[in-house]
């Protein structure tokens, strides 16, 4: 959900700057701000026990985070970690309730977001069921691309590495490279520069 700035810092909103690898906060701390990035890229992960990584998300630039914990009583069920450099605006929880009740038209916005977000979800819980690397990756990367204009062939260029495939998509990182470079040769993806383009 993109809410506008000046809204945002009328609201009492505060701008942060986050280094790569910073914590934005932790799985099972109590959600208490709403957070929209101004520039950067942040993940939404978690590890099991053997300290793998399982990424459920990757945002960039303009996208919020954080803001459906808001509405309920239960702590974050994942880390936000800083990829980038990232500059971040915070806005505290009561605020926040506050501009939406001060801007109601926001909820509507909100619930958009919400369902486009429900929609990501079900479809990598579909792709991920799948036993095929290739079917997983497709998943995410027809996800990706179903927000760009352009939908010709090898119009998008995937803005992840192959580590964040791996991980978004629970598969090991030799596999996701062996799978890529067969869809490279299947013309499924074109590969210029080391990049994705599918």
């Amino acid at each position: 959900m993109v809410i506008n700035e000046e809204i945002l810092n009328s609201a009492g909103a505060r701008l942060k700057r986050y280094n790569p690898e910073e914590i934005i906060f932790h799985e099972e701390d109590i959600p208490l701000y709403y957070y929209q990035i101004v520039s950067g890229e942040v993940k939404l992960n978690n590890c099991n026990a053997e300290g793998k990584e399982f990424i459920q998300n990757i945002l960039f630039d303009g996208q919020s985070f954080g803001e459906s914990l808001l509405f309920g009583d239960k702590p974050y069920p994942m880390n936000a970690i800083a990829i980038t450099p990232c500059a971040i605006l915070r806005l505290g929880k009561d605020a926040f309730l506050a501009m939406l009740k001060k801007h109601p038209y926001l909820f509507f916005d909100f619930c958009k977001e919400l369902s486009d977000r429900l929609y990501y979800k079900y479809i990598m819980l579909q792709k991920n069921s799948l036993e095929s690397p290739e079917e997983r990756l497709i998943g995410v990367m027809d996800y990706l691309k179903s927000f760009q204009k352009e939908q010709a062939m090898f119009s998008f260029q995937v803005p992840l590495t192959r580590q964040q495939l791996a991980s978004l998509t629970g598969i090991r990182v030799e596999t996701a490279i062996k799978t890529i470079k067969r869809m490279e040769k299947e013309k499924i993806v074109k590969i210029i520069n080391r990049k994705i383009l599918y």
